[in-house]
């Protein structure tokens, strides 16, 4: 073949391969790997776990390597929970009902603070508040060494301003005996009357004008006020400046007491 001949063959060539798809063996950039996510958990339990989806499984069943529970059953079950109270008899069960979006919102949980002290700090996330606040807590527990009910797991937010939920707040009331006392008397004095005592515990939950008004007259007015003797409603036969007949709630819960006594008041007390 001439020369020229080659160098025209040549030019047919790289023309031909020029013209056919190219192919890489490239990975695509858009195809990745999903993290595998690592579920949070609950500690506390012997038997069961409650994962931070809202599941509930036994400890052996648990993944080993994402700390998740096994997708299946209920998500957010709310087995052995009063839905009303949002007090539940298992402390996993309270978790995962708690978890529920329609029961908890984290914008409300974020605001919450952790514990009393005013250093104290606000719960990140869902799960931390539910993990929290489904632990037994002062308010479940009557003289300090048991449990007034067996729902003794709650997630609720305490309220304590007038309009609360009275169906809830009877529930999260059962097993105690709401008493007016005598003009005078402390709580202490009235339970112990009946053979009770007091439960300290309580007081916060009667310290609420809708409340106050299913056991008091009141005679149309509910007013915040600042005494160890709340809630309580003013005697008819008080000086006018007291108010007759109004009955008082406090506004600094601290100050909530079962020892606390006026001449003027009867008290609403919890006896159990």
């Amino acid at each position: 073949m001439s020369t020229s001949g080659f160098s025209l063959f040549l030019c047919l060539l790289k023309l031909v391969v020029l013209s056919l798809p190219l192919r890489t063996s490239a990975i695509r950039k858009d195809i990745g790997f999903s993290e595998e996510r690592i579920c949070r958990t609950t500690v506390q339990g012997r038997y069961l776990i409650s994962d931070d989806e809202g599941n509930v499984c036994d400890a052996l069943s648990l993944d080993s390597r994402t700390r998740c529970c096994p997708l299946k059953g209920e998500r957010f079950s709310c087995q052995g929970c009063n839905v009303l109270s949002q007090c539940c008899s298992s402390y996993e069960f309270c978790v995962s009902c708690c978890l529920n979006p329609t029961r908890t919102l984290l914008e409300k949980v974020v605001k919450v603070k952790v514990a009393k002290p005013a250093t104290a700090g606000t719960y990140k996330t869902v799960f931390d508040f539910c993990a929290g606040r489904c632990r037994h807590s002062s308010e479940s527990v009557v003289h300090e060494n048991a449990y007034h009910s067996k729902f003794h797991h709650c997630f609720s937010l305490t309220s304590n301003a007038s309009g609360a939920n009275l169906t809830q707040v009877e529930t999260r009331l059962l097993g105690i005996d709401i008493i007016v006392g005598r003009q005078g008397d402390s709580c202490d004095a009235v339970c112990k009357s009946r053979g009770q005592l007091c439960v300290m515990n309580k007081l916060s939950l009667l310290n609420q004008c809708d409340v106050m008004q299913r056991y008091m007259t009141c005679k149309g007015s509910c007013l915040a006020s600042s005494g160890p003797d709340q809630p309580a409603e003013v005697a008819d036969d008080a000086p006018r400046d007291l108010y007759p007949g109004a009955c008082l709630y406090s506004r600094t819960q601290s100050m909530l007491s079962c020892d606390g006594s006026h001449q003027y008041t009867r008290r609403l007390c919890p006896c159990a």
